[in-house]
């Protein structure tokens, strides 16, 4: 992608940040937040990207409108469920409405939107269910709430979208697998579900930032729904049996009736638009270790 005016909401995030950075090289980046934070600000800046602060619950009029593609990475998980459904739902669609005259509109979703079934491979017209209740309320409904809005608003003002249901993204900046490496690091114990093992698609960030212009291209009106995540299909388990064998660190894993299950994914839909990813996850983590936390390897 090159030349072209993007917009990207939630772009200081540990998914998003690594993408702006190469996107800001050959394009004009803008990255909407609220920028509570001022080191998000600064981040975001240092990353070549345009900071524009505003809240998706409620007016957009700072942001900008005549952008070629959105890429729509922002969530809420406050706990306030009127907030959380605004800025989620409603603010989806009032983004997309905002920007609609883009090329495409890249509405980042979560596996979270499924209803556990244990190891069955969930394709994309799978049921959807409140799935990470106990641990974010608000999450799975509103991002189930998020995915209709957009839906709706692709229909109504005609703009190309793609959904895409994100599963474990990771990489040099974090994710779920070095949040583990870090409770090992302090002894604490990881939850999992008893139904072992617990089985994801780890996403590195090199192959998600290579699939952003597939993605976009697969944007249609009505929205192309999609499963997103690493071709491979990873257990907890290894991934943190990986993580010892690098760094001799102890993983206490606590089987936890409340703990998240297992999302395996069927990525057929995905493999015919994008293909298969390129990043193996052994190689994956050991590269995730090596930028974040040398000192630990063994």
């Amino acid at each position: 992608m090159e030349g072209a005016r993007i917009l990207v909401t939630g772009p200081a995030s540990q998914v998003a940040l690594p993408l702006v950075r190469q996107l800001a090289g050959a394009n004009e980046v803008f990255g909407l937040a609220r920028f509570g934070r001022a080191a998000d600000r600064e981040a975001v800046e240092a990353a070549g990207a345009v900071p524009v602060a505003a809240d998706l619950a409620d007016d957009l009029g700072a942001v900008p409108q005549n952008v070629d593609y959105v890429l729509h990475f922002a969530v809420v998980k406050s706990g306030d469920w009127d907030y959380d459904l605004r800025a989620n739902a409603e603010g989806s669609a009032r983004l997309l409405a905002h920007c609609r005259s883009a090329k495409a509109f890249l509405h980042v979703s979560s596996t979270a939107v499924y209803e556990y079934q244990g190891h069955e491979p969930l394709a994309e017209d799978a049921a959807l269910g409140d799935n990470h209740r106990a641990m974010f309320p608000t999450y799975s409904i509103a991002k189930i709430a998020a995915e209709t809005t957009v839906r709706f608003a692709s229909r109504e003002f005609g703009v190309p979208a793609t959904i895409a249901r994100l599963s474990v993204p990771y990489g040099n900046n974090g994710g779920w697998p070095w949040w583990h490496l870090m409770m090992m690091k302090s002894g604490a114990p990881i939850t999992i579900h008893p139904e072992q093992p617990n089985v994801y698609h780890p996403l590195h960030e090199d192959d998600y930032i290579a699939h952003i212009p597939k993605l976009l291209a697969a944007a249609t009106t009505p929205a192309t729904t999609v499963n997103w995540g690493g071709s491979e299909a990873v257990s907890i388990e290894d991934w943190t049996a990986y993580l010892t064998e690098l760094t001799g660190l102890e993983a206490k894993l606590e089987p936890t009736a409340t703990a998240f299950g297992s999302l395996q994914l069927d990525l057929t839909r995905m493999h015919a638009l994008v293909g298969e990813t390129k990043v193996p996850w052994r190689d994956g983590i050991r590269r995730m270790v090596e930028a974040r936390n040398p000192e630990l390897l063994g």
